[in-house]
């Protein structure tokens, strides 16, 4: 056989194959099988490649038998797919992961062992390597996710002293604006922040009259969507428009959210005195314009920290009735202009921690590792913290042992049941069944995340790196 001169030809017959395949793969097999596909056929191309470059071997007909043995898997059955190929795919992916690992061991080396004896230096990277899964998630935890008390200092710090800055101009040009409060919310506060401190938000409370004013679910609203609430003015009869401030803010008998963040960004954004603002808390402090939300970037001043990232607060104006917060967030509720965002935010972070109080549990720990590893991870990003809560939220319904020596067992539950929905395309709501927090996703997010997250069934250390 002129392997060499055919070589080429081979190669084009086995692409045009994979490219049918991996095109119609989801549709067939789901995320799962696609990934697994798609590690297959990278593991068929090495094999041939291989195989192609040893044509003066003795050995060569054996390694294509052994090549086509495993190409025959591809074309078989869905069902075979899956059971099949599953031991090929795993011991590649092994081998890659194992690997991986060997080179970042070798990176961990400080320039300063190259002084030190080489068996020594040996032993600290045997060391480094030889961690078990629980070992290495409270090494990723101290290293990568944990955030520096005096970061978060101060961040909160500066937060504050903007939220003082915008409280005291809003009072003073306008007086008769009915505003609660304004505090900080969110992850910042709430100790959930990881990899850094670089975002908070700031809550502006409006005051309605009770009387004046009734808060509608989205179930019972024309939009049927449980996140968007609707606000109405009532009682027109007898109080008239004008009897309440936000009267003004009214689209057709509702508080419009969208006009009152237009007000928010032309009263505050657009007027106050920033140069003046940045030089009261020496550092730069500017609007980021162009888009819906009120958002604020701040950079300190110093030359010696110019180099750390800015801090952005987002300005979130808000109400509340019992237990029910509501957000005016425009990028979530649109095209509606009247719909008000229900934000189950607080109800997932208190069931957390009324979780991990009772039993001593690892739930918002183990939550922080996840956020940072899908915000460490390009793949990973697109998933959002609401999903990652709600999964254990749900995971907690099935398990018990949330202690901190079973962290490991749930960290690997947690990424098995994420495949699950990502296969499903579906994640739904802990508090709000009927919402599927993966809607916004794409199909080739949900692609890429279920190809890393089923490569890290077989070495969970992929995601840690």
């Amino acid at each position: 056989m002129n392997f060499q001169g055919s070589r080429r030809r081979g190669e084009d017959g086995v692409a045009t194959v994979i490219d049918f395949l991996l095109s119609n793969a989801r549709l067939v097999l789901g995320v799962g099988g696609a990934a697994l596909l798609g590690i297959a056929t990278l593991a068929v191309k090495r094999l041939i490649e291989r195989a192609g470059r040893a044509a003066e071997n003795e050995k060569v007909e054996q390694k294509m038998a052994e090549s086509w043995e495993e190409l025959s898997l591809v074309s078989a059955s869905p069902t075979l797919l899956r059971k099949g190929i599953e031991d090929v795919v795993m011991k590649h992916v092994s081998k890659a992961t194992k690997q991986q690992k060997a080179d970042l061991c070798q990176n961990l080396e400080v320039p300063s062992s190259e002084v030190q004896p080489k068996h020594e230096a040996k032993s600290k990277r045997s060391q480094l390597c030889a961690l078990t899964l629980q070992e290495r998630l409270q090494q990723y935890y101290s290293s990568r996710v944990v955030l520096a008390p005096h970061e978060v200092e101060k961040a909160q710090s500066l937060a504050l002293d903007i939220c003082t800055e915008i409280q005291g101009f809003l009072h003073s040009r306008h007086q008769d604006m009915p505003l609660g409060e304004m505090n900080l919310g969110g992850s910042l506060l709430d100790d959930l922040q990881v990899v850094s401190a670089d975002h908070a938000c700031l809550l502006v409370p409006l005051q309605l009259e009770p009387s004046l004013w009734h808060l509608i679910p989205g179930e019972e609203t024309l939009l049927t969507h449980p996140l968007h609430w609707m606000v109405r003015r009532i009682n027109m009869e007898y109080f008239p428009r004008g009897r309440s401030y936000w009267d003004r803010y009214l689209v057709g008998g509702y508080l419009s959210a969208e006009t009152v963040v237009n007000m928010f960004s032309k009263v505050v954004m657009e007027t106050a005195n920033w140069p003046s603002i940045s030089s009261t808390l020496d550092c730069q402090v500017r609007p980021v314009l162009g888009g819906p939300e009120l958002r604020l970037e701040i950079r300190p001043e110093s030359e010696a920290e110019s180099s750390n990232q800015p801090l952005f607060i987002s300005m979130l104006p808000v109400l509340r009735e019992g237990n029910v917060v509501l957000t005016a967030q425009p990028e979530l509720t649109s095209p509606w202009v009247n719909a008000w965002h229900l934000s189950l935010y607080p109800w997932e972070t208190r069931r957390l921690a009324q979780l991990d109080a009772s039993d001593d549990g690892c739930r918002r720990l183990m939550l922080k590792i996840l956020k940072a590893v899908c915000k460490l991870s390009p793949p990973m990003r697109p998933l959002q913290a609401a999903p990652l809560t709600n999964l254990i939220l749900h995971l907690s319904d099935s398990e018990s042992d949330w202690s901190k020596n079973s962290l490991d067992v749930r960290f690997q539950q947690c990424i098995t049941e994420l495949i699950g929905h990502l296969e499903q395309e579906a994640l739904h709501s802990y508090f709000k069944p009927a919402v599927n927090l993966l809607n916004g996703l794409s199909e080739d997010q949900v692609d890429q995340m279920g190809f890393m997250l089923y490569c890290a069934m077989s070495d969970p250390d992929i995601l840690l790196i």
